[in-house]
């Protein structure tokens, strides 16, 4: 996950006699495939065998022959899959391909689990936008900072770290210009060992973005995203080209830049995962727009006082029948702060 955009992050395993006989997962950007990477470490031991992959192998001819041709080839006996890839160059042609050569295909195994896994990939292939993941770190009663801005570290070194393993499974990770200005972040993966490091993207109608921030002055050697509205100043925008950020002009709406049509935008430049770290203002557009598919929440043991800044903007609600409501999926302590998981009702 967030290493092989815009390819599904598949995974198979090939049992042969109850003993498995070959591993393999999609590669970093997006190939080889699953399926031919564990027919390699099986080699022969894949005849008569049985494939076990969470997602229809691939039909079609891109820049390798399709995966179902590589297990007819092989010999493979079976093959156990959740359910038919919605991308309209395989929709359950692979499938057919499997049974047309004799090979036994079993399907809605797992699906729920592989639905979630893959859930990115399936909503940029029906919806044309990435899956959305929106992070909060807050305090007990909401609070991303202090009246001045302080925000360093409202929770405990084992969140941040956590935090910094959900940057590595997604394909980016995002801010609006608020938070870009206020934190002066990086936005990289640190400490975990990986050497991929997700699209930084931030959000800013006019670009009044600092051009001496951390973010600048890493856009040549870790990838920078700009979603700006139509009006940026010509100046400011070449400046921004020419330090290595790509810039990507998209909808504004009521004066913000429209979320609908920086994820759209995002999902054209093939991006699956997004994780959306803040600010309050870009937090509430999301939810507001119907946009959140999964929210995460790290609460810390302190109170910051309604002073403090929201974790969440204004989102003029009359009703609690207008709120959109989330499902708890997980709970758990992390260090000594608290981790909810929540998706889509």
């Amino acid at each position: 996950m967030g290493r092989c955009a815009p390819n599904p992050a598949v995974g198979c395993v090939i049992v042969r006699q109850g003993r498995i006989v070959g591993r393999g997962w999609t590669a970093q950007g997006g190939r080889p495939h699953a399926e031919t990477q564990a027919l390699q470490q099986a080699g022969a031991a894949s005849r008569g065998a049985t494939v076990y992959v969470s997602l229809e192998p691939c039909a079609h001819h891109g820049a390798t022959p399709p995966c179902a041709d590589a297990l007819i080839r092989a010999g493979v006996a079976r093959v156990v899959a959740p359910f038919a890839d919605n991308d309209a160059r395989v929709a359950g042609r692979g499938f057919e391909m499997l049974r047309a050569a004799g090979i036994e295909v079993v399907t809605d195994v797992m699906a729920d689990e592989a639905g979630y896994d893959l859930a990115g990939f399936l909503m940029r292939n029906e919806q044309g936008r990435p899956w959305v993941t929106l992070k909060l770190a807050t305090s007990l009663d909401g609070r991303i900072a202090t009246a001045t801005g302080q925000s360093q570290w409202i929770t405990g070194p084992e969140a941040r770290r956590f935090v910094h393993g959900l940057r590595g499974r997604h394909d980016a990770v995002m801010v609006g210009a608020g938070t870009a200005r206020a934190d002066d972040p990086t936005l990289t993966v640190r400490d975990l060992g990986l050497r991929h490091q997700p699209v930084r993207i931030v959000v800013s109608r006019r670009l009044d973005l600092p051009l001496m921030s951390n973010l600048a002055r890493s856009a040549n050697a870790v990838p920078l995203w700009l979603c700006h509205g139509t009006d940026v100043d010509p100046a400011i925008a070449q400046a921004w080209r020419g330090i290595g950020a790509r810039l990507i002009a998209c909808d504004v709406v009521s004066g913000q830049v429209s979320p609908g049509s920086v994820l759209r935008a995002l999902g054209a430049e093939g991006l699956t995962r997004v994780l959306c770290e803040g600010g309050g203002t870009l937090a509430a557009s999301l939810l507001a727009a119907g946009l959140v598919d999964e929210l995460i929440g790290l609460t810390a043991g302190l109170a910051i006082g309604s002073e403090g800044l929201s974790g969440i903007g204004a989102l003029g609600l009359a009703r609690l029948d207008q709120a959109g409501r989330f499902r708890l999926v997980e709970l758990r302590k992390v260090g000594g702060d608290v981790m909810h998981r929540w998706r889509c009702a």
